[in-house]
Parts: structure tokens; sequence; C-alpha cells
């Protein structure tokens, strides 16, 4: 999983992903702005997590992608780590690998669709695979008594100014994209 997070909210998300997907049987689920930057931007100092290269991206059975929102786009850190991937473009090295994508925006208007909408794009220029939730969260999806993030196109949390915290129900459809996503992996890889 590959994920960029400036104050958390796509970092929650992914830790309810990553969940999922190891609870998929014989599935392993494996930044770019330092904390010195993060700390002057207001923003908590990173976790402790690997911060994976593109070349790293081949060795994946899939990847989830995630990251916030910039004015209903990918921001722009992550949008440089994915312009990073030229060589494994050129190559054709995704090609065929399932891919899906979560994210956070600052407002309900902000972009939970139009942010994976222009993701895909990335996506499709590497010939991977687009793996949507879909309305396979059942009732979650239409729930319209609390205010929740997401869409068809993956799991999604408003960030508002920062303080809002993801809620149960987010959290919920990602740990359900994450188990998803890790059968649909699976199942691709034992086809091929």
């Amino acid at each position: 999983m590959g994920y960029y997070s400036m104050y958390g909210h796509v970092a929650k998300l992914a830790e309810e992903i990553e969940k999922g997907a190891s609870s998929v049987e014989g599935v392993e689920v494996p930044e770019t702005l330092s904390d010195d930057v993060l700390t002057k931007m207001g923003a908590p100092s990173k976790k402790d997590v690997p911060i994976i290269t593109p070349a790293e991206l081949a060795e994946a059975d899939g990847v989830i992608f995630g990251f916030p929102t910039r004015f209903g786009m990918m921001a722009a850190q992550f949008k440089a780590f994915m312009d990073a991937t030229g060589g494994l473009w050129r190559t054709q090295q995704l090609a065929g690998k399932p891919a899906g994508i979560f994210y956070s925006t600052g407002s309900q208007g902000g972009g939970q669709e139009t942010t994976p909408l222009t993701a895909i794009t990335q996506l499709v220029h590497h010939g991977m695979i687009f793996v949507p939730v879909g309305y396979t969260f059942g009732a979650g999806m239409f729930e319209m008594e609390q205010v929740k993030g997401g869409s068809p196109y993956g799991s999604g949390t408003f960030a508002g100014d920062g303080s809002r915290v993801a809620t149960e129900l987010e959290l919920q459809q990602a740990f359900h994209q994450g188990k998803y996503f890790a059968g649909i992996a699976k199942k691709l890889k034992g086809s091929a």
C-alpha cells in the first residue's frame, strides 16, 4: 500500500485498509515532506511508517494508493511520487496489477469523487486494473443520517480544518475496502 498523509486522516484509513487486507488468508501487506516542513505546516509528525520507493511498486501483487485532495485531485506530493514512476511506465512493470484508491477531502464538496476519478489516469497509463469498492459495502454506502466520506471509487473521510477524525462508519468502509481488494488481488494472482 502506498499513501501520503499530511494530517493523519489518510494514515488512519490506511491502518483500517491494512487490517482488512490482512484479514484475507494468505495476504501480506507490506512521506515526501520532512518532519521540519510538517511542523511548520502544523501537521503531526509521521508515524514509524516505511517510505516506499516507486521501484518497489513492481514487487507488489497489487497496490492501494491513498492521498489527501487538493482542489479536486491528488495532492502534489503524491503526484510527484507518481511522476517518479516513469521508468516503470516505460517498461510496463505495473501493467496488469490491481490498484485501488482511498482519500481524504477538506469538505463534502471537496472531491470525494473527482479525486479518485482524476487519479485513475495514473493507473490507466500504467495498465493497472482499477478495483473500485463499488457498492459492495452494502448499506453503509447509502448512509444518510451522518456525514460520511467515500464513494464507489474507494473509501474516504473528511478532514475539515484538520481536527475532524474519521468516523466509525468511514473506518468500517476502509476495512471493507482492504479486505475486498486483497480478495481480488489474491484471485488475480492465483489465476496468473
